[in-house]
């Protein structure tokens, strides 16, 4: 018997293994085709959620002026020219200013895009118009995108549709990329045969031939290893990818899909993300040779990187400028025009993102609050803050000119010198500035929410506010005597003024406006150390205190957000209320989430409060704080305290007008002494930022309760008007000094010195 396989045989066996290849093959490609379907018709992207600052509200009469309008708009990206022809664009004269706004869709409605004319002639925001001259009253720039969430593959990209590419970036991307797109199904045979003769002659792969569909595979479901492999899966789901969907659905996919660039650990992307990290401006807005450029990045975004590598970029943009004008895509004049322009790329990589990372630091802690970490990297949410991006160019500005001016006075014991600063609405509880480091764009340590330093003087309004709600006066006669105190553990406890003196004839509101430390701590030890503790907490100090003596002179750390809160309740008359950073958060469609509203709660009543706003005010008219009125107006009427811990280890000033209320600190990240106080150092930036914002007086009514009566300043007793010494206190009624001197003379005589003084006031 012949033991040879007959033809017969091999035929069976043939068919067979081809029946079982085409099965598995079969297999195969209906496991790609579910697969392709299931993620391109699926959420496709984890888009990070966008961080947006407060628009900005242009109205007449609102104190912008030119200056602060440039700021806006720089953050915005808006580009400065001569003439305005096209959205994010702006030009200046010395009185005013045309601009195309790019509009916006804000939660409560769309704000168009229009060409405006805005008056300075007045030194702030006058008349509104369009360009037609037809008067507007109100209307709002698109905010600032100050940031992104982004999820854990640290990829980044802004969605766009197809509608919004310039057609300009479809027909350089298609020239260059694949000028076949439109014709084949997925792959490109000549493409193909063109790549493997390239190959061959290399003697290594050099050459993928890969069209449009095929990149968008690569890049969506596989990975970009040049493999004989990967090449060779490519081409049926580029093909199965065709069979399913349009043209324009895949080239919409590739658009936001395409990887453009590389920042730090965040990988940039889409065009319409590329625009704003190589130009700052959106992708619409875009000229034909910056369009150009990001086409051809597409082949090598490292190696063609324009701010690295800018004639290797130069190169390769005129290449796609040459193609579109031999495809007779453009005219000669725009390919001579566009190919003598330069570059145009912004020399910061990240001119809007990133540029607050301490604001930032702050929205995504209280976003988690909120919202799990998944949702926020990864579903587009829009989150709506209340960042003030011109006050916190003003405060950066003012903190660090203070650390340099300090640094430069003090030499090398200073050159580690740190700030931090908050700025909020005293009225509101919204944060409008937070600055983390004296390196503002640092997005490392933030010390306006993570340092904790000895707050110093800051502590005593509570030590003082607890003794108007027991019953003292502000003209009480306080002891500023030395004393010593010995402690449970054997320990001496002896506080010093800082002028190392005591002091005679002291009243309550002087020893609060010198910040007198002995006579604070007399008083704070007979108030008890359980209730100045409670008066912080109703104040808004959350953590946990200990009832030592030394938490009466500030040893408590505190954080500067911290004390900003605490210094917001003094500012809104006893009202405590959340410091917010978030306005609302909205889904990737513009559907409101979540709110976050203004809310308040009375903790002091507002009697006890305005005698403390009065002390805090005096202190920084003939007190600590009294250098503030040689930079700014008198009628301000700002209220504030100084702080320097011990040793002088950190410097603080904690103040409000009507309309701000900022916290500066400075000091050594180890912790060694600095030589300034909080009057010579942190009141220094809080002065310089102060005298640069359009400040409102803060103004506290007198409450019902409320009295003023005059008070010879030598003795605290009441007295005539005209006195020389004669200071006018706020007292609560039924709660006021009984004796009476007749300018600086007790009268003996007199046995009923209030009704005397009550008569005289009447008939004067």
């Amino acid at each position: 018997m012949n033991s040879f396989p007959t033809r017969r045989h091999i035929s069976g066996f043939a068919t067979k293994l081809l029946l079982s290849l085409l099965l598995v093959g079969g297999l195969g490609l209906l496991y790609l085709d579910i697969h392709i379907r299931e993620q391109f018709e699926g959420k496709r992207w984890a888009v990070p959620a966008k961080v947006y600052a407060r628009p900005l509200e242009l109205y007449a009469g609102s104190p912008l002026t030119l200056a602060e309008l440039k700021v806006e708009l720089r953050g915005l990206g808006y580009q400065f020219v001569q003439k305005v022809t096209m959205p994010g664009q702006a030009a200046f004269s010395k009185t005013k200013a045309v601009l195309h706004s790019r509009g916006f869709k804000f939660t409560d409605g769309l704000e168009s895009s229009q060409r405006l004319v805005l008056d300075f002639s007045t030194g702030q925001l006058g008349n509104i118009t369009t360009y037609q001259g037809q008067a507007i009253s109100l209307l709002r720039l698109e905010p600032v995108l100050i940031g992104g969430i982004y999820p854990l593959n640290n990829e980044d990209r802004d969605l766009i549709q197809l509608s919004d590419a310039p057609s300009a970036l479809i027909e350089s991307l298609v020239a260059i990329e694949d000028r076949g797109f439109y014709d084949h199904h997925g792959i490109s045979i000549r493409g193909i045969s063109r790549a493997m003769l390239a190959n061959i002659k290399a003697g290594r792969f050099i050459q993928g031939g890969s069209t449009l569909t095929q990149q968008l595979i690569k890049n969506f479901y596989l990975s970009s290893e040049r493999t004989l492999s990967r090449k060779l899966l490519e081409i049926p789901m580029a093909m199965l990818l065709e069979l399913h969907y349009s043209k324009d659905e895949i080239l919409e996919a590739y658009l936001n899909e395409v990887y453009v660039g590389q920042e730090g650990a965040r990988a940039i992307h889409g065009f319409g993300l590329a625009a704003q990290y190589y130009f700052a401006q959106p992708l619409r807005e875009l000229k034909l040779h910056q369009l150009a450029l990001l086409a051809g990045l597409v082949k090598g975004p490292s190696y063609y990187e324009p701010r690295r590598h800018p004639k290797r970029a130069e190169t390769r943009r005129n290449l796609v400028l040459k193609v579109l004008y031999d495809q007779g895509v453009i005219e000669k004049v725009d390919y001579d025009t566009s190919r003598l322009k330069p570059l145009g790329v912004v020399k910061q990589a990240s001119l809007l993102k990133g540029a607050y990372p301490a604001y930032l630091d702050l929205v995504k802690r209280q976003l988690r609050h909120d919202y799990p970490d998944d949702a926020l990297n990864s579903e587009g949410l829009r989150v709506f803050t209340n960042l003030n991006p011109i006050a916190q160019n003003k405060a950066e500005a003012a903190l660090t000119k203070t650390i340099s001016s300090l640094e430069k006075r003090h030499g090398e014991r200073l050159k580690d010198l740190q700030g931090s600063m908050v700025v909020t609405n005293p009225q509101t509880g919204e944060v409008i500035a937070v600055i983390g480091g004296r390196e503002t764009r640092y997005q490392g340590f933030n010390r306006a929410l993570d340092t904790l330093r000895p707050i110093g003087s800051l502590v005593k309004p509570a030590v003082y506010l607890t003794a108007v709600e027991q019953g003292y006066h502000l003209a009480s006669p306080m002891d500023d005597s030395p004393f010593e105190l010995t402690m449970p553990n054997g320990e001496i406890w002896q506080p010093e003024n800082f002028d190392h003196e005591s002091h005679d004839n002291v009243q309550l509101h002087q020893a609060l406006a010198k910040s007198y430390n002995l006579s604070t701590a007399r008083l704070g030890m007979e108030l008890g150390l359980d209730n100045v503790i409670d008066t912080l907490h109703r104040l808004g100090v959350e953590r946990e205190l200990k009832a030592y003596p030394s938490l009466l002179l500030g040893a408590q750390g505190l954080s500067p957000l911290e004390v900003a809160k605490m210094y917001q309740t003094m500012a809104s008359n006893g009202f405590q209320m959340p410091l917010r950073a978030i306005r609302r958060v909205t889904d990737s469609t513009g559907q409101e989430l979540s709110r976050y509203p203004f809310e308040l709660e009375q903790t002091v009543e507002t009697s006890e409060m305005h005698l403390l706003q009065y002390m805090l005010q005096e202190t920084t008219r003939t007190g600590t704080a009294r250098s503030i009125y040689s930079r700014l107006p008198a009628n301000i009427n700002v209220a504030g305290k100084t702080g320097t811990s011990d040793l002088q280890r950190d410097s603080w000033f904690a103040g409000f007008a009507g309309n701000r209320l900022a916290v500066v600190w400075l000091g050594l990240d180890n912790n060694d002494p600095v030589p300034f106080t909080g009057s010579s150092g942190a009141l220094r930036a809080w002065t310089d930022y102060m005298s640069n914002e359009t400040l409102d007086p803060f103004i506290a009514p007198a409450p019902e309760k409320i009295e003023y009566l005059w008070i010879d300043q030598q003795t605290g007793m009441l007295t005539d008007a005209q006195c020389p010494g004669a200071q006018q206190l706020p007292f609560l009624m039924g709660n006021s000094p009984t004796d009476y001197v007749r300018c600086g003379f007790v009268d003996p005589k007199n046995p009923l010195p209030i009704l005397d003084n009550w008569i005289k006031r009447w008939f004067q």
